[in-house]
Formats: C-alpha cells, structure tokens, sequence
C-alpha cells in the first residue's frame, strides 16, 4: 500500500505540474508576456510545483524532516544523479557553455542557505530573507530580458520546448482545463506521496529526514532527469547544466522560503553537518566543468552516479 501511494502520488504530480505549466504560459501567451519572462518566472514556478506543495504539506502535517530532506536531497541528486545517468548516454561538451554568471547566483545561494539553518530552526524571518533574494533574483533576470541581454535562462528544459510550441490561441477552455487539473493535481499528488513516504519511514524504522534525502528527493528529480537525458542526447550541455542550477535555486530560495513560512522547522544536527554541506559540495563541483570547460564524459558520469551510491548508502545506514 505504501509503494502504491508513493507511485501515484509522483505520477500525479509529475502529470498535474506539467499541465499547470502548460496552461499558465498559454494564459500569458494570450496575454503577450514575452515567451522568455514567462520561462524565467511560469516555468520556474511550475517546475518546483510538486516539490512546493510536498514540502509546505510535510511541514503542516508535523514532518518538517521530509521538507528539509526534499530540498537538499533534490539539490544533490540534481548534480549527481541527474547529471551523472545522462553523461554515461552521451559525454556533455561545455565548451559553448555560458552558465558562469547563473552558477555563481546559485552557488551563493546556496552557501546563504547553509548559514541560514546554522540559524535554525527555520522560521518566517529565514522564508522571508530566502524569498526576498527570490524577487531579486527574478528582478535582475527579468530586466536583463527587457533590455535584450544575453542571460542564461533560470529555467531551460526539454518542457520548455513543448511550451515554446503552444499556440496563444488556444481554446480557452483547454487552458483553463489544464490550470484547474493541476491545481486540483498536485495537492492530492503530494499527500498520497508524504502519506507513503511516512508509511515507509514507520515502517523500517528510518527518520523523516532520510526518507526526504532518498525516496522522496529522487522521485521529484525525475523530471529533471528526463530533462536532462533529452538534452545530452540533442547535445545540449547549456540545457542540461542550465536546467540543473536552475532547479537548485528555484528549490531553496522558493520551496524552502515559502515552506520556512509554516515554521518553525527544526534541524537535526546530522543533516546541519553534514548533509547540507555535501549539498553544497556537490553544488561547488559543477564549477570545475563550468569554468574551465571540461567535458562531462562517461567516466565523470561513472564518478557522479559513485558519489550518489556511497551517500545514499550511508543514508541507509545512519
């Protein structure tokens, strides 16, 4: 029964996300937002939808431990697991790569993020500073739209394609469609997923906050994943590193400052001393291939996926 509700609610919510972004950005379509602010905001929204809702219901139903594990655990597999499966299908070239100014927001948001819960437990002050460097974020990326500028997008996906292609004349009734699926979607997405996860914590006897660092976290990485596997065999390093640092900013300054709201969330002392700051190590390797060039081949994906495993197993075993 715990595997079941786990399955569905993933499923649902990957289906639910996809159709509330769809339908947002056919709204703004319709309502000529430029294509580019919409996937620097919608999209980014969208994306971190069902990683949203799980993480403010883990917190509201006493499991601030599955919230805090969603984030960093997600944050880790990005780099690791998302980064290292595509590279063993095809090596990334990152020569023609210019993510050094978005790696270096995310980077710093990142560290900020680590010294904020150094201060914890998260309360509304900490989700309020987290989602005021949010609005500055979107700020700085949006002016940098409107005046032309060559910005590295927040959000660039294989999902960003799909909505490249919609029509602004859509049916009206197909995008109100598609916006009232998924917010009907992922609530219910979210709850069956945490209400599995619990199950499976209970269970074997393991903490809330492994179950967000492991299970929940890869399962909400799928998309991600997909992402960026598509993008590595279109030989497309820009998109797949951009989708990456993308979702790694979008996770801790939107999803950890709108769950710190529902706080206070306490932080065991494992997961302040460790965990956070693989999170921030695995964070600070994607420079070494983002300002020196270095391809993404094979046996760094071999070295990522080896990473992944040694961790997840101490996990297991913690």
């Amino acid at each position: 029964m715990a595997l079941l509700f786990l399955a569905g609610g993933l499923l649902l919510l990957i289906f639910a996300g996809d159709l509330l972004v769809k339908g947002a950005v056919a709204l703004s379509l319709r309502l000529g937002v430029p294509a580019l602010i919409v996937s620097a905001t919608i999209v980014g929204f969208g994306t971190s939808a069902p990683e949203m809702l799980i993480a403010v219901q883990s917190a509201l139903g006493g499991a601030p431990g599955i919230a805090l594990g969603n984030v960093v655990g997600s944050n880790i597999a990005n780099v690791l697991l998302v980064l290292g499966v595509p590279a063993l299908i095809y090596p990334m070239d990152t020569n023609q790569c210019d993510t050094r100014r978005i790696f270096l927001m995310m980077f710093a948001v990142s560290v900020i993020f680590v010294a904020l819960a150094y201060m914890g437990p998260l309360r509304v002050w900490h989700g309020l500073v987290l989602l005021g460097l949010l609005a500055l974020m979107l700020w700085d990326n949006i002016r940098a739209a409107m005046r032309g500028a060559r910005t590295p997008p927040i959000i660039a996906s294989a999902e960003l394609e799909a909505i490249e292609g919609l029509r602004p004349d859509i049916p009206g009734w197909r995008m109100a469609a598609y916006i009232i699926a998924g917010i009907i979607g992922l609530p219910i997405g979210a709850q069956l997923m945490i209400k599995g996860a619990v199950i499976v914590a209970q269970r074997f006897g393991l903490s809330d906050e492994i179950i967000g660092l492991t299970l929940v976290a890869v399962g909400t990485s799928l998309p991600e994943l997909a992402t960026t596997v598509m993008a590595a065999i279109r030989r497309q390093a820009d998109v797949a590193l951009g989708n990456v640092i993308g979702s790694n900013m979008f996770n801790i300054l939107a999803i950890m400052g709108v769950t710190s709201l529902f706080g206070p969330l306490p932080i065991e002392p494992a997961f302040l001393h460790i965990d956070v700051w693989i999170m921030l190590g695995a964070s600070a390797l994607l420079a070494l291939f983002i300002f020196t060039k270095l391809s993404i081949t094979r046996l760094w994906g071999v070295a990522f996926l080896g990473l992944y495993v040694v961790y997840t197993l101490y996990l297991l075993q913690r």
